[in-house]
């Protein structure tokens, strides 16, 4: 893979690797119908779930405050010219993806869709692969010592080093 850009395949994209299993997982939840347990728990579920998606959208669009803030675009397929350490990048190395994962959790909760949950374990590890993987390779080759400082205080996905 040439270090110009992080991805080249169209597939390569937040929207595929999480979005392909979060539909599976309606089909699922149609085909195969499962529930969270009854009583206060699922009744907790809701408000909890509706949080999660305002956290997740929060730190979307916080996010890609930061990139504009920075001229910087949001595809990986484009190439980058900083290395953005500020905002919501100062917590997560990966604002926007784990903010599309709190949404995702947050309508798996607040909806009752378990299967949600289920298939977000591989589309984590899927993520982890197919696009963290090649973006931190690129940022490492394309920035060297100041990418690698960065990833030295500031978790992948959540947390201060």
């Amino acid at each position: 893979m040439s270090m110009s850009v992080a991805h080249k395949s169209w597939w390569q994209i937040f929207e595929v690797v999480f979005g392909v299993p979060f539909l599976a997982a309606l089909v699922l939840q149609w085909i195969v119908t499962l529930s969270f347990p009854r009583g206060f728990l699922r009744t907790a579920f809701i408000p909890a779930g509706v949080l999660l998606m305002v956290v997740g959208v929060t730190l979307v669009i916080l996010a890609r405050r930061e990139f504009a803030r920075y001229s910087q675009p949001t595809d990986p397929g484009l190439p980058t010219s900083k290395i953005i350490s500020t905002g919501v990048f100062s917590i997560s190395r990966n604002p926007l993806y784990l903010g599309g994962v709190f949404f995702l959790v947050g309508i798996a909760l607040a909806f009752n869709l378990p299967w949600v949950l289920i298939l977000l374990i591989p589309s984590l590890a899927a993520c982890r692969i197919i696009l963290i993987a090649p973006e931190e390779s690129y940022l490492t080759a394309r920035f060297g010592e100041q990418y690698k400082m960065y990833t030295a205080t500031v978790h992948r996905w959540i947390g201060r080093k």
